[in-house]
Formats: C-alpha cells, structure tokens, sequence
C-alpha cells in the first residue's frame, strides 16, 4: 500500500466488489496523477476501513474503483486528547493540525481560553487538512475534531486515565517524557501568553497535573507537537 496512491472516501459504499470515487478524489486521479484504468490505487474511510484495488474507469467527475481487498484496521493504540487553545495565526493552527495527524493523535478540541483572541475555526476546513495529512501519511484512521469548547468545559470533559496542562508558569512541574501514557490521555496546550494563573489552578482543582516540556519557550503549536511526539513515544 505504502508504493499505490491513497484516496479519501468518507462514505464508501459499493456493488460487485465495484465503489464509484467521489469527483473530488476522480478529479485528482484524472487531472493530477493522470492515472489510467488499470492502476492499482487505495482507498480509506478514515474509520479505519482500508481497500486495495484497480480503476476500472477514469474521469474527471467519476471514477469506479474494482476491490480487490479489504481489511479492517485497528484504531491506533494511543488514545491522545489534545485541547489546543484556539491561536490567531490560521497558518500556524493549520500547521499544528497537519503535523498532528502525522504524528498521532485520537482526538483535536480547540479550546477558548481567557487569553484566546480568536473564538473560532473553520471546521470544514480543518477537516480538508487532516485528510490531506491522513493521507500523505497512509493511515486509515481520521482523528475526531471537535467544535470549540470553552476552557471551563474543557477541564471538566470526562473518562481520562491521565489528565495534563502544560504551562510556563514557575511551579513544580516534572517534564512530559517522564509520565507514562497508557490509557486515554488529556493533555491541554494554551494560546499566546499561556493560560492565566486563575486557569492553571482551576485544572489543578480538577485534578490535571502540570507538567513542563522544557527550558524553552514555544510557541503554542510548537507546544502541542512536542506534547504529541513526547506522548507517542
């Protein structure tokens, strides 16, 4: 699979063994790649459904793909949370979302914080970059995103094994790389200026721990990536 093409198809449904490719996904396969019938390509439903198989017909609006196989792909084994505040640079949020993907992660929540100066995402937006990084890095599974939550909702979510905040403020706080991350893991990353005092012991009130991810300071995407490769490690 890791030498074929890999093509996104939310729904996928078909007849005979035969799966009709969306216009989008027809229109990358005839204009982009210039594939002909007969070339072997792959198609996931991001819910963890992965087909291998040949075009059968080609064109710019509708495309039919022949399976040849299908199997079902276990979910990833981490159960990563992030809560990433909501920052106001797109590109830079974007950029955090691709690498996510990359990465591993189980599910994205933008969070509105008392410092968050943008209060919202384009979703479907947001969604066409995950799936573009979905693909490029040939995974079956699609991480959830979220609608923005406030930060008092974001703290109180439920059914976490271990819970984090990551935060520049001088406290006590041991680094990420030393905790363990089995389980469902919640880890929060906060917006420029970091998350107030008020906050940060509103999350410890609720039992997250803080946790360091260095002597540096990083820019809020850069947080949350080293937060995820730590935790995936």
């Amino acid at each position: 699979m890791h030498d074929i093409p890999l093509f996104y198809e939310e729904n996928l449904s078909g007849q005979n063994g035969m799966v009709m490719l969306s216009e989008e996904s027809s229109h990358h396969i005839h204009q982009v790649l210039r594939l002909k019938p007969g070339a072997e390509i792959a198609i996931t439903n991001g819910k963890g459904i992965l087909m291998q198989g040949v075009l059968t017909l080609v064109d710019r609006k509708k495309s039919i793909f022949k399976i040849t196989t299908e199997e079902i792909i276990p979910p990833p084994e981490n159960k990563i949370t992030i809560c990433f505040c909501i920052i106001k640079n797109n590109s830079r949020f974007e950029w955090f979302l691709e690498k996510a993907v990359e990465i591993g992660v189980r599910e994205i929540i933008p969070v509105i914080s008392k410092r968050t100066e943008k209060k919202n995402v384009r979703i479907e937006r947001m969604k066409q970059i995950m799936i573009a990084a979905l693909i490029q890095s040939k995974q079956s599974w699609l991480p959830v995103f979220h609608e923005p939550v406030t930060f008092e909702k974001a703290i109180t979510l439920e059914s976490f094994d271990h819970k984090f905040i990551a935060h520049c403020e001088e406290m006590e706080k041991p680094h990420l790389k030393k905790f363990i991350s089995s389980g469902k893991v919640q880890i929060l990353i906060g917006p420029e200026g970091d998350f107030t005092i008020d906050e940060i012991e509103s999350a410890l009130n609720k039992d997250f721990i803080p946790v360091s991810l260095g002597k540096n300071r990083l820019r809020s995407e850069t947080a949350a990536i080293v937060a995820l490769a730590l935790l995936n490690n």
